[in-house]
């Protein structure tokens, strides 16, 4: 009877400590076209309910005339560096509201970063090469995340305490603002309306090649 009561005592002071142990329930959300259904790489969840980000360094290469990656998420009060990799000039700028800047004509990596000291959207572009463009998400948010090949993303207790999601997409009809998701009513998988897929860049102009083979 004395052991049967011990034993009884000590699975009681153990459940606590299991429940301490237990992993945070996650929700998994996909992002798809809202046309087509097709699954949506590097939608941008964003969230407030993390302890605050810190700011940092973060790069913005330029590789095979293109931006990479494509969209550059950052704390604001960032810096973010803009290497160019390719054998050719590049000119990059940038007319948003959140950061209008203009890096003129350069090869290698800039004397100085870009501070990205308000939040919003960068749109990103090289006037050299039309075709190329790119995004910076400046946020206050505290967490982000993107999402994968098969446009998930999983969103843990922390992100669903918050209640309240920004979402966004270089596509997205309006790209120049967030959307607000309540985490509260998603179920199965979210659709986006985008304008259609950018066409294929065009071969280079003779003012274009006249920018290359500089290293």
């Amino acid at each position: 009877m004395y052991r049967s009561l011990c034993a009884y005592t000590l699975a009681l002071l153990a459940v606590p400590a299991l429940a301490q142990t237990a992993l945070p329930q996650s929700l998994p959300v996909q992002f798809v076209d809202a046309r087509t259904g097709a699954a949506l790489e590097g939608v941008v969840v964003t969230s407030a309910s993390a302890p605050a980000a810190g700011v940092g360094e973060a790069e913005m290469s330029q590789k095979n005339r293109q931006f990479v990656p494509h969209t550059l998420v950052v704390a604001k009060g960032s810096n973010v560096d803009f290497p160019n990799l390719d054998n050719t000039q590049h000119h990059v700028y940038s007319f948003s509201k959140a950061k209008p800047f203009n890096i003129e004509l350069y090869a290698g990596k800039p004397e100085s970063p870009v501070l990205f000291d308000k939040a919003g959207i960068v749109e990103l572009g090289c006037n050299i090469h039309d075709q190329m463009k790119g995004f910076v998400l400046v946020t206050d948010n505290h967490q982000w995340q993107l999402s994968d090949a098969q446009g998930q993303v999983n969103l843990d207790e922390s992100w669903l305490e918050a209640g309240v999601l920004d979402v966004w997409h270089p596509r997205l009809k309006d790209n120049t603002r967030t959307l607000t998701l309540q985490a509260a009513a998603i179920s199965g998988p979210v659709k986006l309306a985008l304008m259609p897929e950018p066409e294929a860049p065009a071969p280079l102009s003779n003012l274009q090649k006249r920018f290359q083979n500089i290293r």
